[in-house]
């Protein structure tokens, strides 16, 4: 196997970061659209029966914060605006049709990703701290039923804005080829890097040397 034209895009680490919150995620947002929906109550037995997933609702929702966080600290590097990214908004619609003619001067995510990403970490929190407040079996009680309403609607339309968020972040995954392979093994190649990340392919990629080949057989 030739392994000269790949690039390390995402470490070991960090895709262990990122598939363990996905599976948590799914299992608290499945449970949770149960209880917002009454329509769709069958979703909420991905946990179990109805008092066991209440139980483990919360609990879930702490594992993605917990996940999200350390994400977070890996990650928000690459995740400032920078001038350049202005380029990317003015050609939004060669992007949106997956047009590459033009160098964009992306570096490892663009603004896309970047929105993408202090969205779904403001949502987050946001959903952390209203879950803590309304959490029965311990901090509910110290609150005031007003409190308690105003943070539960915080919880809900949080909710549902971050699997919104979740859904967009998945179709682009899709509509860009190479993405969700790249999250899966780590790696992409040279030629989807200097397409879709030209300026971190320039500053970071080119400048090294290529993994060393490697031939089974």
């Amino acid at each position: 196997m030739d392994n000269s034209n790949l690039v390390l895009r995402t470490k070991l680490i960090d895709r262990m970061f990122h598939w363990s919150m996905v599976s948590c995620f799914t299992l608290v947002a499945l449970s949770g659209l149960s209880w917002f929906f009454p329509s769709l109550n069958w979703l909420g037995y991905v946990l179990g029966p109805p008092q066991l997933a209440r139980v483990l609702h919360p609990f879930l929702g702490i594992a993605v914060f917990g996940l999200l966080m350390c994400m977070f600290v890996r990650f928000v590097h690459h995740n400032l605006f920078v001038r350049t990214d202005l380029t990317w908004f003015k050609h939004i619609v060669d992007v949106l049709l997956n047009k590459h003619g033009q160098k964009l001067q992306i570096g490892k995510y663009n603004a896309g990703q970047k929105i993408l990403f202090w969205g779904i970490m403001s949502l987050i929190s946001l959903l952390f701290v209203s879950g803590l407040m309304i959490w029965r079996a311990y901090f509910a009680a110290l609150f005031p039923i007003p409190v308690l309403r105003l943070a539960l609607l915080a919880h809900s339309v949080a909710g549902l804005a971050l699997i919104l968020l979740v859904i967009g972040h998945i179709y682009m995954g899709i509509w860009v080829r190479g993405s969700i392979g790249g999250m899966i093994s780590g790696y992409v190649s040279r030629a989807w890097t200097r397409q879709h990340h030209d300026r971190w392919y320039e500053e970071e990629v080119a400048p090294t040397k290529p993994l060393p080949s490697k031939r089974h057989g």
